[in-house]
């Protein structure tokens, strides 16, 4: 039977569990479980991370542990009973250790491995601090270093910073908000600025000194130098080195390394300089030989230094090789150091260029304890320490020093006797007072132990040496009196004895007489003459000497005049000995009474660390002086007394405070001193008014603290003494001494006066005296006296007045007292601050002072354990400072922030501070709080304008930016705080202001509030991790749902009032359903409901509720909503208007069923489309989603919704994604969709995105410009021109001459790149998304995508993975099933597409280059198409041709490619089956193509390397000869299939003629073949010819038949066709050809209903092959093929045959009507063929085409390589027929490439059209009237241009230049006989050059060259280009003329009916066409 755990509660895992027992709850090792029951060795419980999943695991899995249990019951929580730290440590670990592994999946390598090193080391410290052993120090330690990296870790991570006190966590709800407040604030300053450190150590070791000449040993000194004083800041370090250089004792490291202590931050300088001095211990000179003398003598050697300021980078240990320099002459050595910081070069230079002292050095920085616990492998192995001269910065108490020293600076001495000076050594030796040399006395640095001598270096032949050696003399204090220096001198010979001898001595002893050490300062001693040592052996003899020069008696006149003298320096620095007299003499009062009042005075004088040396005895003395004779000497004592107080007060000596508390507590003895300190203070008190000068008064009111104590003490002592008598006396004094304070205080005076400034100095030093007045009054009348001082001060102040400011601190310093924490005083006291805290926040004054007053306060008020107390505490603050808080708040929140860094975290601060305390006040309010509140208010305007501004506070609350990121545990309080607040609140808004007394403004500050409250990042708790969303619902619950039903409850009430907030809340109440909380939904739609409902009332529709909903979720959006922290959100909304029952349910009740259904119905497509885009705007790059979201999403607002203005602002969006990914092309055609929406209008446009104010006009043609720019960019020249000339119309329209030039230069410009740059041909991907899982936008849609430039199917395949990495690649190209459309998963089907041109007329034209042709093979292309072959029935294996099927997919987009996206949706598809015959055709068309374009380039020499036309010819011929044409004759041409198919007969037929012509284009191309093939290849070249004449022989083929073998046979534009000229041509390969060439440029939205019946890219080749007959009716027209050219047709063009039919047939359709519509597709009906003056007349079969001749100055050609003449066939009924050869005129011209042709005939103009006159050689254009009709007109392109080259010697011209001459092929010309001219009217058409087209159509008033003249036909609307005559006998001119272009409206017979200047032409207004 299943019980509950009773202290069984909590348990950690200690093995994983499967689980796998019936109900059974898998565990993994570590997991903590809380146990609910348990059952015979089973526990039932849940893990905690998890606790909705219970189950049952075996109790030997788990380790107990003890806890808490909170909430015993149902919703009990378990708190284990363990260290906070430990728990905060565990919780935190297992938060990282899922963040660690993301880090890993993110690739965020650095922090990944910061990370685990981190966590392994908490885990390692968490063990140490478990096991429990740790010492108390060691545990704070650990725990500080705990807290440390969790601290670091969660900032690393993004958690919140955790508020904590004392290494533990702090749970908010214990401490109040202020003291939270300050907790966070204090960590998150930590984290901020660490403190810099006032104490820094020179760490320095000695390495060795590098040098090619030594072998002497060396010393070598270390000191830190001041070059600004030039004196020497510390000690010296003495280092010894052996002969090689290196320390001689290198395995004692305080040998060689020290540590230079207590340095100042102002040490740390530029001119502060590390120095250090090397001596040679050896021979004189250093190039003495060895045997000359064997003394040794310590000799200069040389100098390195280096600059501490160098070390202030360096974090670590630095080595440094310091250049050693030595003296030029030996008397400067003392000023060495000087001389090289100086930089004076001629007197020291380098001691060779390989020595070098290597040193390390390390600067370190705090105090020395700090560096001892941090460097303790320093210290452990061994550092001397170099103490500072002098005391450091801060003198600590206790410090233990005495050291003397001594430098020896100079001597005179005499020659005595010698010729030459002497070398002087001077020998230092310290004595006793009995005459004995003391031990180990005399030391010449740190590092190395005290001798008992010292020796000096000597300067060769010197009789002045200077020095400058520093010795130290450590003497204990007690040896001092009695003893005294001697300095021996002696010369040292360099003589072969080497002897020393004696001449001289001086001495110095080291205390006075009357006790004085010897005086810091030069000394000048007096030489005394020895020359016998013994002489000095009783010193008691020389000691009666006098020992200075100052010294001598004034009768010694010898002694004085003598020139010998020696010099020292000494120094003391000793915390015991002084040597200072007056200091003695104050001391030793008793024994010199008459000096008491001398030394009393001359206290004042003596150094400050004098004085505190003797502290103890001089407060001593003092009172000693006070008690015994306080009458005489009582204010001279107080003073004194005064004087030190103040003492300690300096930074230098402030740790002596509390040596000075220690002597009041346990030395001081002045039982009855407080009488005269009392009366003393109170004399002074009494004087202040009227005193002039208040220096001293102030100086005696700043020791007041320390006089109270005194006071204080000295009264304790005589109570204890008495047994409390005087008691009265005492009280009374005391009482007596405030009346006085506070009399002064009252004092008013004006501005700084010196009495204000007093008053100030003792208001901040009164707060320190309450702690010594509770030691013996109460609580209450220490109150009431503090309550009295500060009531006391003057109220009325200026702002200005210093005063202000130091009473507040005083105020502040006594909230923070001791006094302060007892409630009963805290009562007194509470009004007076709450008082002086209004004043200074009315008028926002010491905002800084105020904050931390409050805070104080209620840090207070919180930790009251008495409620009563606190409660009318909390009565008394809401009176006094609820309004002036809430003012103070909105006041400093709307003021600018401060400009310094500073002022701004201070301004920060303060702000914080007051909000912790409005929030700590609010907290601390009940029931009955807001009830007395909200009864305070007198009227109803009082109420609201409180109201609104405690409102408008929360919402400034609630703020991002009102706190750090990570305070999210102050954020939540303030929440919390907010919803209690705002409930209690919420009455008084209903009972106060509805009904008749509504108030629109405090109802809708309530619901703005309500909706932000819920919005707020910090609440969305499924943003965050379990466990602390497990904490956060524990703790304060679901605050949105609380929120939520607030609203709901306070929206009922509001009744008929709801109209006042519909539409304005729809937006604030639809983002409040987007939090992803059912409840919060199920609280929120009912609202939706109800808008609607009251909306429908009032208007009778509810189109603004729709207005509001639709912009409301696009600004969701605009605004940033859409990132991935509101991911949740957004998926949210679909369920509130989509399936979601409640809205829905409500609404088909309603009368307005109907449009209440629609309106959720668009909603849930628009939000449908925001969801796609919100996902698809993730960060990263630009692809091809998010590209199709915004054109999805575009069209819906366009289509659907109709609204502008979001259309264009994701026109925008749209254009800056394509800009982005560099789809410049895509970028241009989005921009056209804005610019087509505006006009060429003077309509003024307001500001909108990044637009100024401007015209339609300006805007308009700021968006050409742009967009031309862009279409260069994507090299979509032939659009950039359109627009130029748009552009340039206007220009011309305003006269706006200058920008027409630049429109007009730009334009050439664009001409030029197409003709001379490369453009790449993009491929064409169809892609299918299927699936559920797939965006709304794409799910089960086709597209069809244009590639990246070089981008094949792989990589596009790879890419498309890539963008949507779960999708699957289906690896079939067959349509799939509905089972994948509806899969929860995502498919993509991608296979590459063949595009179908829409521009047929370019393409199939002769003599446009590749250049232009290339545009538009993959521009304006809205049909694709896919081959895929099978085969039906059974296959043949012998000849699979039999049964190869294809089935042909074509696919029509909705726009065409390219466009706004690079994807288009597929509209219609549409599947055809090719018979294997049809097959057979196409492959043998696509072939034949294929060889005339490789044989034409080569002709053309466009071709730089023959090879791709060797192996096309190899491998037709090859494939011909080894049975691919066989395979086709057995298939098809045998009699069984032409039996079984009697309907093929024609195509059978087709298929024979594409095989001869097969073998006569490659007879040809052998030919040009011969002429280029270089000699390496002959041999092939003989292979193929013998190969082919086997083909022809395979073929049956001898001789061409009939109508193949035309004479000649010519290629034009490189493909074999028979010419009908009567000027016969050259059978020659590289034949010359004239040039007939028009530039089709337009949109294909002017050409797509002019597509010609060819759709393919080698569909220039039109009638490529023809032949050459004199009867009309022997035309060969061949129709060229798709431009694929293997013999597979998986990518093939469409197929198009062309008819062999007699011209009966007229057009009739070749294939089978199940192909019917792939032809209608491609070719157009012949209606819609274009008609001009150059079209034949079928009625006149004599006429016939010559080329003109043409000069090569005169003819234009872009690409030189271009052959010149050019045939053009006649456009007659489409028979094949090529058997013309036997009516062939076979004459050649005699010059390749130039043709001769007769004179023109003059030819009348157009009846009613007026002749125009012009000058020679100026083209006569002839206008024709427009036809009308309204079949849709033909658009020519708006480049083309006709031929320069073609004239006609008969009545008409032959052929067609227009780009439905291709439809010839298969058309009947007869139903063209309309367009004839009029019988006997010859029609003539010539070129002119577009310079002299604008000419003429300038000067007769012609419309322009790109209008599109019609004129009247019955059966058709054909738009022709200008027919233009010329005068007889005069040369065509040279240029072409510009291009036709349509015109919309139309047009008047007479041109010059037109308008006074031409009309821009109008741009297709929709991008749809493009």
């Amino acid at each position: 039977m299943w019980i509950p755990t009773e202290h069984e509660k909590y348990g950690v895992v200690l093995a994983s569990f499967r689980g796998s027992v019936q109900h059974g709850l898998p565990l993994e090792i570590g997991d903590t479980v809380q146990i609910l029951e348990k059952c015979e060795g089973w526990y039932r419980g849940f893990i905690l991370k998890n606790p909705n999943a219970k189950g049952i695991f075996p109790s030997s899995y788990i380790h107990l542990k003890n806890a808490h249990i909170k909430n015993k019951g149902q919703f009990e929580t378990v708190i284990p009973t363990e260290d906070s730290v430990i728990t905060e440590m565990t919780s935190t670990l297992r938060d990282w250790g899922t963040m660690w592994k993301q880090l890993y999946v993110k690739n965020e390598g650095d922090l990944f491995h910061r990370l685990w090193h981190v966590m392994n080391e908490i885990l390692d410290l968490r063990r140490q601090v478990l096991v429990g052993h740790l010492t108390h120090d060691r545990m704070k330690d650990v725990k500080q270093h705990i807290t440390a990296r969790l601290d670091w870790g969660n900032e690393q991570l993004g958690l919140d910073l955790v508020p904590r006190k004392d290494f533990s966590m702090v749970d908010p709800d214990d401490i109040s908000v202020t003291e939270l407040y300050r907790l966070m604030e204090h960590r998150h300053r930590k984290k901020d600025t660490p403190v810099p450190a006032s104490t820094h150590h020179l760490f320095v070791q000695m390495k060795s000194l590098m040098s090619s000449n030594l072998g002497e040993e060396l010393e070598v000194f270390f000191s830190i130098y001041d070059s600004r004083e030039n004196r020497p800041l510390s000690e010296r370090f003495f280092v010894r080195l052996n002969k090689q250089g290196v320390p001689k004792s290198p395995e004692k490291t305080e040998r060689q390394c020290t540590l230079f202590v207590d340095l100042g931050s102002s040490d740390l300088r530029k001119d502060v300089y590390i120095v250090a001095h090397i001596i040679r211990i050896g021979r004189m000179g250093a190039g003495e030989k060895k045997n000359v003398c064997s003394v040794q003598y310590r000799r200069p050697f040389g100098c390195a230094v280096v600059s501490i300021a160098d070390l202030l980078t360096a974090d670590s240990k630095d080595d440094h090789l310091l250049k050693v320099y030595t003296c030029n002459t030996e008397s400067e050595w003392y000023q060495i150091h000087e001389n090289i910081i100086r930089k004076v070069n001629s007197r020291y230079n380098l001691s060779g260029s390989n020595t070098g002292l290597a040193v390390s050095l390390q600067l370190l920085h705090g105090d020395i304890e700090q560096i001892r616990r941090e460097y303790m492998v320093l210290f452990a192995r061994g550092v001397s320490i170099t103490k500072k001269l002098g005391f450091s910065d801060i003198i600590m108490p206790g410090e233990m020093r005495n050291d003397l020293y001594i430098t020896l600076e100079k001597g005179e001495f005499e020659k005595g006797g010698k010729s030459v000076a002497r070398n002087v050594e001077v020998t230092v030796y310290v004595l006793d007072i009995d005459g004995q040399i003391l031990k180990s006395s005399v030391s010449a640095g740190s590092g190395e132990p005290g001798g008992d001598e010292y020796h000096s270096f000597v300067l060769y032949h010197n009789n002045s040496p200077r020095w400058a050696e520093q010795i130290k003399l450590p003497i204990p204090v007690d040896m001092f009196r009695g003893s005294h220096v001697r300095f021996e001198f002696r010369h040292c010979s360099t003589k072969e004895k080497g002897e020393k001898k004696l001449f001289g001595f001086s001495f110095v002893p080291l205390m006075q007489e009357d006790g004085r050490t010897l005086p810091d300062g030069t000394h000048e001693l007096v030489v005394h003459k020895c020359e016998e040592s013994a002489n000095l052996h009783d010193s008691a003899r020389y000691l009666k000497l006098p020992f200075s020069k100052g010294s001598l008696p004034g009768n010694n006149q010898a002694a004085k005049g003598t020139k010998e003298l020696f010099c020292v320096t000494s120094f003391l620095c000793s915390t015991k000995l002084t040597q200072n007299g007056d200091m003695l003499d104050l001391l030793k009062w008793r024994a010199h009474p008459e000096r008491i009042n001398d030394s009393l005075t001359k206290l004042k004088d003596i150094d400050g660390s004098e004085i505190v040396k003797f502290l103890q005895d001089t407060l001593d003395t003092l009172f000693g002086i006070l008690d015994e004779n306080s009458q005489r000497y009582g204010l001279k004592v107080f003073d004194c007394l005064v004087h030190i107080i103040n003492l300690l007060q300096d930074s230098k000596f402030q740790h002596f405070k509390p040596v000075m508390d220690t002597y009041i507590e346990s030395h001081f003895a002045g039982a009855l001193s407080y009488r005269d300190l009392i009366k003393v203070l109170k004399w002074y008190v009494d004087r202040i008014v009227d005193a002039e000068h208040q220096e001293h008064i102030q100086q005696v009111l700043k020791a007041t603290e320390y006089i109270f104590k005194y006071i204080i003490q000295s009264r304790r002592l005589f109570s204890l003494a008495t047994g409390g008598q005087n008691e009265e006396e005492f009280r009374c004094c005391i009482l007596e001494l405030f009346m006085s304070l506070r009399f002064f205080l009252s004092q008013e005076s004006k501005g700084a006066s010196p009495v204000t400034q007093t008053q100030a100095v003792f208001l901040r030093t009164f707060p320190a005296v309450y702690s010594e007045l509770l030691k013996i009054f109460t609580v209450r009348e220490v109150a009431n006296f503090v309550r009295e001082t500060l009531g006391s001060l003057p109220v009325l102040a200026h702002a200005d007045c210093p005063l202000e400011a130091v009473k507040l601190q005083c105020i502040a310093k006594t909230v923070e007292s001791q006094l302060y924490t007892n409630p009963e005083s805290r009562g007194i006291l509470l009004p007076v601050v709450l008082h002086h805290l209004q004043v200074h926040m009315q008028e926002q004054r010491d905002l800084v002072m105020c904050a931390r007053i409050l805070s104080s306060t209620f840090t207070l008020i919180k930790k009251e354990n008495t409620e009563f107390a606190a409660s009318e505490e909390v009565v008394v603050v809401v009176e006094s400072l609820l309004g002036v808080l809430l003012r103070t708040i909105l006041e400093i929140t709307n003021r600018p922030q401060p400009a310094g860094t500073a002022l701004r975290l201070q301004f920060q601060d303060v702000t914080g501070e007051f909000v912790a305390c409005l929030l700590a006040l609010l907290r601390q309010m009940t029931d009955k709080h807001y009830q007395q509140l909200l009864e305070s208010f007198s009227n109803k305007d009082d109420l609201r304008d409180f109201l609104l501004q405690i409102f408008t506070v929360f919402r400034i609350l609630i703020r991002p930016e009102m706190f750090p990121k990570d305070w999210t545990v102050m954020r939540l309080v303030t929440n919390n705080v907010i919803i209690t607040t705002v409930l209690y609140l919420s009455d008084a808004l209903r009972k106060n202001f509805l009904n008749e007394k509504f108030d629109y403004k405090v109802w809708d500050s309530y619901f703005y509030l309500s909706v932000i409250f819920i919005n707020q990042p910090c609440l969305q708790l499924e943003m965050f991790s379990p466990s602390k969303r497990k904490k956060i619902l524990e703790k304060y619950g679901d605050m949105r749902v609380m929120m939520g039903c607030e609203i709901f409850s306070m929206w009922q009430n509001l009744g008929e009032h709801k109209l006042n907030f519909i539409p304005a809340m729809i937006g604030p109440f639809l983002e409040v359903t987007l939090v992803p909380q059912p409840d919060l939904r199920n609280v929120m739609i009912p609202i939706f409901h109800d808008m609607m409902d009251w909306e429908q009332r009032r208007s009778g529709n509810f189109k603004q509720v729709e207005a509001k909903l639709i912009d409301k979720l696009d600004s969701l959006m605009s605004d940033g909503k859409g990132d991935e922290t509101y991911r949740e959100l957004f998926n949210s909304i679909i369920p509130l208007f989509g399936p979601y029952p409640s809205l829905l349910k409500k609404i088909e009740r309603e009368t307005w069923r109907e449009s209440g259904v629609s309106l959720i119905a668009t909603v849930t497509r628009l939000m449908e489309r925001l969801l796609d885009y919100r996902d698809c705007m993730k960060v990263g790059e630009v692809d091809g989603k998010k590209i199709g979201c915004t054109v999805s999403l575009l069209n819906f607002y366009k289509t659907e919704l109709n609204k502008e203005e979001m259309y264009i602002r994701y026109i925008h969006k749209l254009y800056e994604l394509h800009l982005k990914a560099q789809n410049y092309t895509e970028a241009s055609y989005t921009l056209l969709l804005y610019d087509e929406l505006l006009e060429w209008s003077e309509r003024p446009l307001r500001e909108f995105l990044n637009y100024p104010m401007q015209t339609e006009w300006q805007r308009k043609e700021y968006l050409h410009l742009t967009i031309i720019q862009n279409f260069d960019r994507g090299k979509c020249w032939e659009n950039g021109i359109i627009l130029c000339r748009e552009l340039a119309d206007q220009y011309e329209a305003y006269y706006d001459y200058r920008n027409l030039s630049k429109m007009r230069m730009m334009e050439a410009s664009l001409y030029d790149k197409i003709m001379d740059q490369q453009r790449l041909e993009p491929e064409f991907f169809r892609v299918g998304f299927y699936g559920r899982k797939f965006p709304f936008f794409l799910r089960n849609k086709e597209f069809v995508c244009r590639g990246h430039d070089y981008e094949r199917l792989e990589a596009f395949q790879q890419r498309m993975l890539n963008e949507f990495p779960h999708a699957i690649a289906m690896q079939h190209v067959n349509q799939p099933d509905e089972t994948i459309f509806q899969a929860e998963a995502q498919y993509l089907q991608i296979y590459a597409v063949s595009p179908i041109p829409e521009s047929q007329d370019v393409l199939q034209r002769d003599g446009v280059p590749d250049n232009i042709k290339s545009f538009y093979k993959v521009n304006h292309i809205w049909h694709f198409r896919y081959d895929r072959p099978f085969h039906k029935g059974t296959k043949d294996k012998e000849n699979e041709f039999k049964s190869l099927w294809v089935e042909r997919t074509t696919l029509t987009l909705v726009q065409s490619l390219p466009g706004i996206s690079r994807w288009f949706e597929v509209e219609k598809r549409e599947l055809i089956e090719m018979s294997p015959l049809e097959n057979a055709i196409e492959v043998m068309e696509n072939k034949n193509a294929q060889l005339r374009t490789l044989i034409s380039q080569c002709q053309t020499r466009q071709m730089h390397n023959i090879n791709p036309l060797t192996m096309c010819l190899n491998g037709v011929i090859d494939a011909a000869v080894n049975g691919g044409l066989t395979r086709y004759q057995e298939a098809f041409f045998v009699k069984d299939y032409i039996v079984n198919h009697p309907e093929d007969g024609e195509k059978i037929g087709r298929l024979r003629e594409l095989m001869f012509e097969q073998a006569h284009i490659l007879e040809y191309g052998l030919a040009v073949h011969e002429k280029f093939v270089p000699q390496d290849m002959r041999p092939l070249h003989k292979k193929l010819v013998d190969q082919f004449h086997l083909m022809k022989s395979s073929l049956g083929i001898q001789e061409f038949p009939g109508y193949v073998r035309a004479s000649p046979v010519h290629f034009t534009n490189g493909s074999p066709r028979a010419c009908r000229n009567s000027v016969p041509n050259a059978i020659s390969p590289d034949g010359a050809r004239v040039v007939a060439r028009r530039s089709p440029l337009s949109y294909p939205a002017a050409n797509r209903y002019s597509s010609s019946s060819l759709s393919s890219q080698a569909s220039n080749e039109v009638s490529n092959i023809t032949g050459q007959s004199e009867s009309s009716d022997e035309v060969f027209n061949m129709q060229p093929s798709p431009s694929t050219s293997s013999l597979s047709s998986n990518h093939s063009a469409s197929p198009n045959v062309t008819s062999s039919a007699p011209s009966s047939a007229r057009g009739s359709p070749l294939l089978s009507d199940k192909n019917k519509h792939s032809r209608e597709n491609a070719c157009l009906s012949p209606r819609d063929r274009p008609c001009s003056a150059i079209f034949p007349n079928p009625q006149d079969p004599t006429q016939r085409t010559l080329p003109h001749q043409i000069g090569d100055t005169s003819l234009p050609r872009s690409d030189p390589s271009l052959s010149t003449p050019e045939k053009v066939s006649n456009a007659t009924p489409s028979s094949w027929s090529l058997d013309s050869a036997k009516e062939a005129n076979t004459q050649l011209s005699d010059t390749v490439g130039k043709l001769v042709s007769p004179p023109v005939p003059p030819r009348p103009p157009y009846p009613g059209s007026p002749a125009r006159n012009l000058r020679s050689l100026s083209p006569v254009p002839t206008p024709r009237s427009p036809q009308k009709s309204s079949a849709p007109p033909f658009t020519p392109s708006p480049t083309e241009c006709q031929s320069a080259g073609l004239v006609s010697n008969s009545p008409a011209l032959s052929g067609s230049y227009s780009s439905g001459i291709s439809s010839l092929s298969r058309c009947s010309v007869s139903e063209t006989s309309a367009n004839e001219a009029p019988p006997g009217e010859p029609a003539l058409t010539t070129s002119i050059s577009s310079g002299s087209d604008e000419l003429i159509r300038r000067e007769n008033k012609t419309p322009p060259p790109y209008s599109v003249y019609e004129r009247n036909n019955p059966r058709r609307p054909v738009p022709l280009p200008h027919s233009l005559s010329i005068p007889p006998g005069v040369d065509p001119p040279a240029l072409p003329p510009k291009p036709h272009q349509q015109r919309t409206g139309k047009l008047d017979a007479d041109p010059r009916r037109g308008e006074p200047f031409p009309r821009p032409r109008p741009l297709p207004r929709k991008v749809s066409q493009l």
